[in-house]
């Protein structure tokens, strides 16, 4: 097995495509044509983690945080990420991070958390913005099924519970090829007109280039014509946070004791209890004060979440209980979710939860 044959696994579910601007995640270290026997899955690429990877025999460390996230100008022992980083390229370790890009899969980093409250009829808080892409090109007639059959292999026209979505448009279509050309149909140095069709077919983003190189590569034009539309439709499946219905509802005492086990924390920060039944319940693993509005706006009775600061709370309004369950506590869950997915594609490859707790913050 290689780097490159993993980490285009972890892509077709989470493509790097839809992470944050900010964010710095795929092959951090390493090269995608190096030889794997052994993969440890991590939360947080450390050098403790390095060493576990290195006492395992690992050469890929998959972890969710970026070990590098800022700017290095230099690789020395000063600091932990340099540490790490150094240590890793030393014993010839590659790593890979996924981070957001797996925060916007409604499968993803909240789904551990989501099954474990048993959390029903599930969706995203906010859906991505700028996700869905649109194709408009112009095909003769006689050539639009094999050029349609060969967009529906790379992806496009999928949408929702719908597969091969397109929508034609009949016209004339005119051209005039140059002496250089060497045109399908029609004479150079004179005016070609013919019936074609116009061709609609929608594609997430992440497939823009295996669409555009499906057109080109079926269609029989020299030179294709072709637009891409970004569309302001967004995806029911694709964003940030989780929400979703509890089996029951609970009392909010009830509800917070249940949370404290699940997570295995001695502590949780909330706004004022409210006193209502907790049944609607909305989760953002990580720093999610900013979807606070939004998972009330789709009537949450809970939002568990982290990194609140002291005025986001008084953002409940009496309406909806904050919850502050810590940064790590909130997506540990998510080693658990990644080793999953590659056991599933992988089922005889040696994949290794690392023991080695990463978590910063400790309680007294």
């Amino acid at each position: 097995m290689t780097v490159g044959e993993i980490t285009s696994c972890l892509e077709t579910w989470a493509p790097l495509a839809y992470a944050e601007d900010f964010d710095n995640v795929g092959l951090l270290v390493g090269s995608h044509a190096q030889k794997v026997k052994k993969v440890l899955v991590t939360h947080d690429a450390l050098e403790e983690v390095i060493d576990e990877a290195i006492a395992e025999n690992c050469e890929l460390v998959v972890c969710f945080h970026p070990i590098i996230f800022k700017g290095m100008k230099k690789l020395t022992d000063a600091s932990y990420v340099s540490r790490a980083v150094t240590k890793a390229i030393k014993h010839d370790i590659s790593i890979y991070a996924i981070h957001t890009a797996l925060d916007v899969q409604l499968n993803g980093v909240n789904a551990g958390l989501a099954n474990a409250l048993g959390l029903m009829d599930r969706a995203v808080i906010q859906p991505a913005k700028g996700t869905i892409q649109k194709l408009t090109t112009y095909v003769p007639n006689k050539q639009l099924d094999a050029v349609q059959e060969a967009l529906f292999a790379a992806g496009a026209g999928a949408l929702g519970h719908y597969d091969e979505c397109s929508f034609t448009v009949v016209g004339e279509g005119g051209f005039k090829p140059l002496e250089e050309s060497k045109p399908f149909v029609g004479t150079n140095g004179t005016r070609h007109t013919a019936e074609e069709t116009q061709l609609h077919m929608i594609f997430p983003k992440h497939l823009h280039r295996k669409v555009i190189n499906a057109l080109l590569e079926a269609h029989p034009f020299e030179t294709v014509a072709y637009e891409i539309t970004l569309l302001e439709n967004s995806r029911s499946d694709l964003g940030m946070g989780c929400i979703g219905d509890l089996p029951t509802g609970m009392q909010e005492s009830d509800f917070l004791k249940d949370l404290k086990a699940i997570l295995g924390t001695p502590v949780l920060r909330h706004s004022a209890l409210l006193g209502k039944h907790i049944k609607r319940v909305a989760i953002l693993g990580g720093s999610g004060s900013f979807a606070i509005e939004s998972a009330m706006a789709q009537g949450a009775d809970a939002y568990i979440t982290a990194d609140l600061k002291y005025h986001d709370f008084f953002s409940a309004e009496a309406s909806c209980l904050l919850i502050d369950v810590g940064h790590y506590e909130s997506e540990q869950f998510t080693k658990t979710t990644i080793m999953e997915h590659l056991n599933k594609n992988f089922p005889s490859f040696a994949f290794i939860s690392s023991k080695t707790d990463t978590n910063p913050v400790h309680y007294f």
